[in-house]
Protein backbone atom coordinates (compact mmCIF):
# COMPACT_ATOMS: atom_id res chain seq x y z
CA UNK A 1 0.00 0.00 0.00
CA UNK A 2 1.59 3.31 -0.78
CA UNK A 3 0.63 6.82 -0.25
CA UNK A 4 -2.66 7.90 -2.28
CA UNK A 5 -4.11 9.94 -0.21
CA UNK A 6 -4.51 12.01 3.30
CA UNK A 7 -5.61 9.29 5.01
CA UNK A 8 -3.85 6.55 4.31
CA UNK A 9 -0.85 5.24 6.37
CA UNK A 10 1.96 4.72 3.92
CA UNK A 11 2.76 0.60 4.13
CA UNK A 12 5.68 -1.17 5.11
CA UNK A 13 7.22 -2.93 2.18
CA UNK A 14 10.06 -5.27 0.77
CA UNK A 15 12.29 -3.18 -1.07
CA UNK A 16 12.91 -6.35 -3.67
CA UNK A 17 16.44 -6.01 -4.98
CA UNK A 18 18.08 -5.55 -1.54
CA UNK A 19 15.53 -7.80 0.85
CA UNK A 20 15.55 -4.63 2.94
CA UNK A 21 12.37 -3.08 4.65
CA UNK A 22 11.29 0.40 3.16
CA UNK A 23 8.95 3.01 3.79
CA UNK A 24 8.15 6.01 1.30
CA UNK A 25 7.21 9.28 3.19
CA UNK A 26 7.03 12.40 1.05
CA UNK A 27 8.10 10.58 -1.54
CA UNK A 28 11.52 9.64 0.01
CA UNK A 29 12.13 6.15 0.57
CA UNK A 30 13.35 5.19 4.03
CA UNK A 31 14.88 2.11 4.71
CA UNK A 32 14.56 -0.11 8.01
CA UNK A 33 16.63 -2.56 8.28
CA UNK A 34 16.33 -6.56 6.79
CA UNK A 35 12.22 -7.62 6.05
CA UNK A 36 10.35 -9.03 8.65
CA UNK A 37 12.48 -8.28 11.32
CA UNK A 38 11.33 -6.98 15.08
CA UNK A 39 14.36 -4.22 14.42
CA UNK A 40 12.84 -3.03 11.19
CA UNK A 41 8.90 -2.98 12.65
CA UNK A 42 10.24 -0.67 15.24
CA UNK A 43 11.65 1.56 12.68
CA UNK A 44 8.59 1.80 11.05
CA UNK A 45 6.67 2.15 13.90
CA UNK A 46 8.82 4.95 15.37
CA UNK A 47 9.11 7.12 11.97
CA UNK A 48 4.69 6.69 11.55
CA UNK A 49 4.23 8.07 14.88
CA UNK A 50 6.71 10.99 14.01
CA UNK A 51 5.51 11.69 10.59
CA UNK A 52 1.77 11.83 12.16
CA UNK A 53 2.76 13.81 14.83
CA UNK A 54 4.55 16.57 13.00
CA UNK A 55 1.83 16.88 10.55
CA UNK A 56 2.33 13.86 8.15
CA UNK A 57 5.94 15.13 7.32
CA UNK A 58 8.69 13.91 9.14
CA UNK A 59 10.56 16.63 11.99
CA UNK A 60 13.44 18.49 10.09
CA UNK A 61 16.93 16.93 10.85
CA UNK A 62 18.50 19.22 13.78
CA UNK A 63 21.99 20.87 12.95
CA UNK A 64 24.64 19.57 14.32
CA UNK A 65 26.35 21.73 17.13
CA UNK A 66 29.49 23.64 15.63
CA UNK A 67 32.48 23.92 17.28
CA UNK A 68 32.10 27.59 17.52
CA UNK A 69 29.16 27.37 19.24
CA UNK A 70 30.95 25.38 21.89
CA UNK A 71 33.67 27.45 21.88
CA UNK A 72 31.01 30.39 22.57
CA UNK A 73 29.13 28.38 25.55
CA UNK A 74 32.20 27.74 26.84
CA UNK A 75 33.49 31.56 27.19
CA UNK A 76 30.51 32.76 28.55
CA UNK A 77 30.73 29.79 31.52
CA UNK A 78 34.30 30.47 32.13
CA UNK A 79 33.48 34.59 32.29
CA UNK A 80 31.63 33.56 35.02
CA UNK A 81 33.79 30.66 36.54
CA UNK A 82 37.12 32.31 36.59
CA UNK A 83 36.70 34.97 39.28
CA UNK A 84 38.39 35.45 41.93
CA UNK A 85 36.26 35.87 45.51
CA UNK A 86 36.06 40.03 45.21
CA UNK A 87 34.64 39.65 41.41
CA UNK A 88 37.81 40.45 39.68
CA UNK A 89 38.49 37.57 36.99
CA UNK A 90 41.37 35.57 37.32
CA UNK A 91 44.41 35.78 34.50
CA UNK A 92 42.84 32.24 33.55
CA UNK A 93 40.55 34.14 31.36
CA UNK A 94 43.10 35.57 28.88
CA UNK A 95 45.03 32.25 28.23
CA UNK A 96 42.00 30.62 27.45
CA UNK A 97 40.88 33.41 24.66
CA UNK A 98 44.69 32.42 23.72
CA UNK A 99 43.90 28.74 23.26
CA UNK A 100 40.33 28.98 21.78
CA UNK A 101 41.43 30.92 19.16
CA UNK A 102 43.78 28.63 17.33
CA UNK A 103 40.90 26.34 17.81
CA UNK A 104 38.11 28.72 16.27
CA UNK A 105 40.43 29.79 13.27
CA UNK A 106 40.81 26.21 12.19
CA UNK A 107 37.77 24.60 13.27
CA UNK A 108 34.89 27.19 13.59
CA UNK A 109 32.73 25.81 11.35
CA UNK A 110 32.96 22.23 11.70
CA UNK A 111 30.73 19.91 13.72
CA UNK A 112 31.78 19.91 16.97
CA UNK A 113 31.15 16.10 17.00
CA UNK A 114 33.73 15.44 14.15
CA UNK A 115 36.53 17.48 15.79
CA UNK A 116 38.33 14.25 16.86
CA UNK A 117 42.48 13.89 18.11
CA UNK A 118 43.62 14.27 14.44
CA UNK A 119 41.86 17.98 14.85
CA UNK A 120 43.63 18.45 18.19
CA UNK A 121 46.81 17.68 17.00
CA UNK A 122 46.12 20.36 14.16
CA UNK A 123 45.08 23.28 16.12
CA UNK A 124 48.71 22.42 18.61
CA UNK A 125 50.71 22.14 15.02
CA UNK A 126 49.44 25.90 14.54
CA UNK A 127 50.58 26.75 17.94
CA UNK A 128 53.98 25.11 16.95
CA UNK A 129 54.01 27.18 13.46
CA UNK A 130 52.89 30.74 15.77
CA UNK A 131 55.94 30.24 17.90
CA UNK A 132 54.52 29.27 20.86
CA UNK A 133 57.05 27.22 23.54
CA UNK A 134 56.13 24.12 24.31
CA UNK A 135 54.91 24.43 27.70
CA UNK A 136 52.21 27.40 26.53
CA UNK A 137 51.38 24.63 23.85
CA UNK A 138 50.72 21.94 26.41
CA UNK A 139 48.86 24.20 28.49
CA UNK A 140 46.74 25.51 25.50
CA UNK A 141 45.67 21.83 24.30
CA UNK A 142 44.58 21.08 28.06
CA UNK A 143 42.42 23.85 27.92
CA UNK A 144 40.67 22.86 24.75
CA UNK A 145 40.37 19.00 26.21
CA UNK A 146 38.68 20.92 29.19
CA UNK A 147 36.40 23.43 26.69
CA UNK A 148 35.20 19.93 25.68
CA UNK A 149 34.96 18.04 28.45
CA UNK A 150 32.53 20.86 29.86
CA UNK A 151 30.47 20.27 26.36
CA UNK A 152 30.34 16.43 27.34
CA UNK A 153 28.94 17.20 30.53
CA UNK A 154 26.47 19.22 29.51
CA UNK A 155 25.39 17.11 26.77
CA UNK A 156 26.19 19.47 23.96
CA UNK A 157 28.38 16.79 21.87
CA UNK A 158 29.03 13.16 22.20
CA UNK A 159 31.16 12.12 25.47
CA UNK A 160 33.38 9.97 23.02
CA UNK A 161 34.64 13.25 21.71
CA UNK A 162 36.15 14.47 24.96
CA UNK A 163 37.22 10.78 25.66
CA UNK A 164 39.24 10.94 22.01
CA UNK A 165 40.78 14.27 22.87
CA UNK A 166 41.85 12.21 25.87
CA UNK A 167 44.20 10.63 24.06
CA UNK A 168 46.40 13.15 22.33
CA UNK A 169 49.62 13.29 24.68
CA UNK A 170 51.37 16.26 25.63
CA UNK A 171 54.55 17.36 23.78
CA UNK A 172 57.58 16.13 25.57
CA UNK A 173 61.10 17.88 26.03
CA UNK A 174 63.61 17.47 22.81
CA UNK A 175 60.82 15.53 21.13
CA UNK A 176 59.11 18.09 19.11
CA UNK A 177 59.27 21.02 17.31
CA UNK A 178 58.07 23.54 19.18
CA UNK A 179 60.15 26.06 20.94
CA UNK A 180 61.68 24.98 24.24
CA UNK A 181 62.20 28.00 26.19
CA UNK A 182 65.07 28.29 29.12
CA UNK A 183 65.20 28.23 32.60
CA UNK A 184 64.22 31.08 35.08
CA UNK A 185 67.34 31.78 36.42
CA UNK A 186 68.19 34.08 39.25
CA UNK A 187 68.81 37.66 38.49
CA UNK A 188 72.35 38.92 39.69
CA UNK A 189 71.79 41.51 42.60
CA UNK A 190 73.67 44.19 40.98
CA UNK A 191 71.29 44.24 38.16
CA UNK A 192 68.75 44.55 40.24
CA UNK A 193 70.18 47.88 42.29
CA UNK A 194 71.22 48.82 38.97
CA UNK A 195 67.72 49.96 38.12
CA UNK A 196 66.09 51.12 41.44
CA UNK A 197 67.09 55.07 40.40
CA UNK A 198 65.40 54.28 36.79
CA UNK A 199 61.96 53.37 38.76
CA UNK A 200 59.55 54.93 40.85
CA UNK A 201 59.35 54.61 44.89
CA UNK A 202 56.41 52.48 44.51
CA UNK A 203 58.20 50.02 41.90
CA UNK A 204 61.58 50.27 43.56
CA UNK A 205 59.76 48.93 47.13
CA UNK A 206 57.81 45.93 45.42
CA UNK A 207 61.16 45.73 43.66
CA UNK A 208 62.90 45.26 47.42
CA UNK A 209 59.82 43.43 48.91
CA UNK A 210 59.70 40.53 46.44
CA UNK A 211 63.89 40.05 46.96
CA UNK A 212 62.96 39.83 50.71
CA UNK A 213 60.21 37.68 50.55
CA UNK A 214 60.27 35.25 47.65
CA UNK A 215 56.49 36.59 46.86
CA UNK A 216 54.62 35.97 43.49
CA UNK A 217 54.50 39.12 41.49
CA UNK A 218 50.58 39.21 41.78
CA UNK A 219 50.98 38.72 45.39
CA UNK A 220 52.87 41.52 45.72
CA UNK A 221 51.69 44.02 43.81
CA UNK A 222 48.03 43.38 45.70
CA UNK A 223 48.82 44.68 49.22
CA UNK A 224 46.42 46.54 51.51
CA UNK A 225 46.43 47.53 55.00
CA UNK A 226 43.80 45.59 55.36
CA UNK A 227 45.94 42.38 54.71
CA UNK A 228 48.59 42.82 56.88
CA UNK A 229 48.40 41.51 60.93
CA UNK A 230 51.25 44.27 62.44
CA UNK A 231 50.43 42.73 65.87
CA UNK A 232 53.68 40.41 66.34
CA UNK A 233 57.43 41.63 65.61
CA UNK A 234 57.14 39.53 62.20
CA UNK A 235 53.96 40.94 60.17
CA UNK A 236 51.82 38.35 57.97
CA UNK A 237 50.67 39.47 54.71
CA UNK A 238 47.36 37.26 53.74
CA UNK A 239 47.05 38.12 49.60
CA UNK A 240 43.18 38.11 48.86
CA UNK A 241 43.95 36.03 46.13
CA UNK A 242 46.66 33.99 45.38
CA UNK A 243 47.55 30.89 43.12
CA UNK A 244 46.61 27.76 44.99
CA UNK A 245 43.74 29.57 46.52
CA UNK A 246 40.95 27.70 44.33
CA UNK A 247 42.66 24.51 45.79
CA UNK A 248 41.29 25.58 49.31
CA UNK A 249 45.30 26.37 50.07
CA UNK A 250 46.05 28.97 52.29
CA UNK A 251 48.76 31.34 51.60
CA UNK A 252 50.49 33.65 54.22
CA UNK A 253 53.71 35.49 53.88
CA UNK A 254 55.73 36.64 56.59
CA UNK A 255 56.89 40.04 56.63
CA UNK A 256 60.14 41.24 58.86
CA UNK A 257 61.78 43.96 59.99
CA UNK A 258 63.97 44.96 56.54
CA UNK A 259 60.61 44.46 54.89
CA UNK A 260 58.23 46.87 57.49
CA UNK A 261 60.61 49.30 56.84
CA UNK A 262 60.28 49.32 53.27
CA UNK A 263 56.10 49.39 54.09
CA UNK A 264 55.60 52.02 56.46
CA UNK A 265 55.77 55.08 54.15
CA UNK A 266 53.02 53.50 51.95
CA UNK A 267 50.72 52.84 54.72
CA UNK A 268 47.42 54.53 53.78
CA UNK A 269 44.31 55.47 56.63
CA UNK A 270 42.27 53.53 54.32
CA UNK A 271 43.22 50.57 54.33
CA UNK A 272 41.21 49.13 51.36
CA UNK A 273 43.17 50.84 48.76
CA UNK A 274 46.46 49.03 47.62
CA UNK A 275 49.67 50.76 48.77
CA UNK A 276 51.78 50.83 45.71
CA UNK A 277 49.30 52.90 43.34
CA UNK A 278 50.80 53.48 39.76
CA UNK A 279 48.48 56.90 40.07
CA UNK A 280 50.51 58.03 43.04
CA UNK A 281 53.64 57.00 41.24
CA UNK A 282 52.31 59.38 38.06
CA UNK A 283 51.80 62.50 40.53
CA UNK A 284 54.83 62.10 41.94
CA UNK A 285 57.03 62.22 38.33
CA UNK A 286 54.90 64.97 37.49
CA UNK A 287 55.51 67.29 40.49
CA UNK A 288 59.45 66.29 39.89
CA UNK A 289 59.15 67.39 36.23
CA UNK A 290 57.66 70.44 37.58
CA UNK A 291 60.15 70.88 40.17
CA UNK A 292 63.25 70.70 37.62
CA UNK A 293 61.46 73.36 34.98
CA UNK A 294 63.19 75.96 33.94
CA UNK A 295 60.82 77.92 32.18
CA UNK A 296 59.39 80.80 33.94
CA UNK A 297 55.99 80.27 34.91
CA UNK A 298 54.66 83.23 33.42
CA UNK A 299 55.52 81.49 29.95
CA UNK A 300 54.26 78.45 28.12
CA UNK A 301 51.93 75.95 29.40
CA UNK A 302 50.59 76.74 33.35
CA UNK A 303 50.64 73.27 35.06
CA UNK A 304 47.82 70.75 34.27
CA UNK A 305 46.20 73.16 31.25
CA UNK A 306 47.83 70.95 28.53
CA UNK A 307 46.18 67.20 29.55
CA UNK A 308 43.27 65.69 27.74
CA UNK A 309 40.39 66.35 28.69
CA UNK A 310 39.44 62.18 27.49
CA UNK A 311 42.83 60.53 27.81
CA UNK A 312 43.95 57.16 26.18
CA UNK A 313 45.21 55.72 29.20
CA UNK A 314 44.99 56.74 32.91
CA UNK A 315 47.24 55.18 35.56
CA UNK A 316 44.98 52.74 37.76
CA UNK A 317 45.40 52.18 41.48
CA UNK A 318 46.81 49.09 41.74
CA UNK A 319 49.89 47.52 39.70
CA UNK A 320 49.34 44.42 37.55
CA UNK A 321 51.77 41.64 37.36
CA UNK A 322 52.07 42.99 33.64
CA UNK A 323 52.13 46.83 34.73
CA UNK A 324 55.25 46.21 37.24
CA UNK A 325 57.02 43.73 34.64
CA UNK A 326 56.49 46.37 31.74
CA UNK A 327 58.11 49.16 34.45
CA UNK A 328 60.98 46.88 35.06
CA UNK A 329 61.93 46.07 31.63
CA UNK A 330 61.71 50.03 31.12
CA UNK A 331 63.87 50.83 33.53
CA UNK A 332 67.01 47.48 32.28
CA UNK A 333 66.85 49.13 29.10
CA UNK A 334 67.27 52.94 30.97
CA UNK A 335 70.13 51.10 32.93
CA UNK A 336 71.88 49.82 30.37
CA UNK A 337 71.46 46.06 31.86
CA UNK A 338 70.08 43.04 30.45
CA UNK A 339 66.66 42.30 30.69
CA UNK A 340 65.35 40.58 33.72
CA UNK A 341 61.56 40.05 34.79
CA UNK A 342 59.94 39.83 38.92
CA UNK A 343 59.71 36.01 38.46
CA UNK A 344 63.52 36.05 38.54
CA UNK A 345 63.44 37.95 41.59
CA UNK A 346 61.33 35.13 43.80
CA UNK A 347 63.89 32.40 42.17
CA UNK A 348 66.97 34.80 43.45
CA UNK A 349 65.28 34.69 47.08
CA UNK A 350 64.58 30.57 46.52
CA UNK A 351 68.47 30.30 46.14
CA UNK A 352 69.44 32.18 48.78
CA UNK A 353 66.54 30.62 51.64
CA UNK A 354 68.20 27.01 50.36
CA UNK A 355 71.30 28.17 50.72
CA UNK A 356 71.36 29.39 54.15
CA UNK A 357 68.34 27.15 55.51
CA UNK A 358 67.95 24.25 53.39
CA UNK A 359 65.17 23.24 50.83
CA UNK A 360 62.36 22.65 53.33
CA UNK A 361 62.70 25.94 54.67
CA UNK A 362 63.07 27.36 51.64
CA UNK A 363 59.75 25.76 50.48
CA UNK A 364 57.72 26.71 53.31
CA UNK A 365 58.94 30.58 53.04
CA UNK A 366 57.83 30.50 48.93
CA UNK A 367 54.48 28.96 49.91
CA UNK A 368 55.01 25.41 47.89
CA UNK A 369 53.39 22.65 48.24
CA UNK A 370 56.02 20.06 47.70
CA UNK A 371 59.78 19.87 47.48
CA UNK A 372 59.86 19.60 44.04
CA UNK A 373 58.57 22.73 43.42
CA UNK A 374 61.24 24.07 45.42
CA UNK A 375 63.66 22.62 43.86
CA UNK A 376 62.12 23.90 40.13
CA UNK A 377 62.86 27.68 41.55
CA UNK A 378 66.31 27.15 43.87
CA UNK A 379 69.30 26.57 41.70
CA UNK A 380 71.38 23.93 42.79
CA UNK A 381 74.56 24.96 44.69
CA UNK A 382 77.15 23.55 42.59
CA UNK A 383 79.54 24.86 44.91
CA UNK A 384 79.03 22.94 47.30
CA UNK A 385 78.45 19.93 45.79
CA UNK A 386 82.17 20.31 44.18
CA UNK A 387 83.42 20.97 47.91
CA UNK A 388 81.49 17.48 49.17
CA UNK A 389 83.51 15.50 46.07
CA UNK A 390 86.19 17.19 46.77
CA UNK A 391 86.54 15.48 50.22
CA UNK A 392 85.20 12.60 49.38
CA UNK A 393 87.12 11.89 46.06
Amino acid sequence: MSETGDSRIPSYRRHKSSGQAIVTLNGKDHLLGRYGTVASRQKYNRLITEWLVNGRRLPAPEAPVLVAEVLAAYWRHAQAYYRHSDGTPTGELNSLKGAMRFCAKLYRDTAAADFGPLSLKAARQAMIEHGLARGVINNHVNRIRRVFKWAAGNEMIPASVWHGLAAVEGLRAGRSAARETEPVKPVPVENVQAILPHVSPQVAALIQLQLLTGARPGEICAIRGMDLDTSGQVWVYTPRQHKTLHHGHARQIPIGPRAQAIIRPFLLADLELPLFSPREAERIRREKMHASRKTPLSYGNSPGSNRKRKPRWKPSHEYTAASYRRAITRACEAAGVPHWHPHQLRHTRATDLRKQYGIESAGVMLGHRNLNVTEIYAEKDLAQAMRIAGEVG
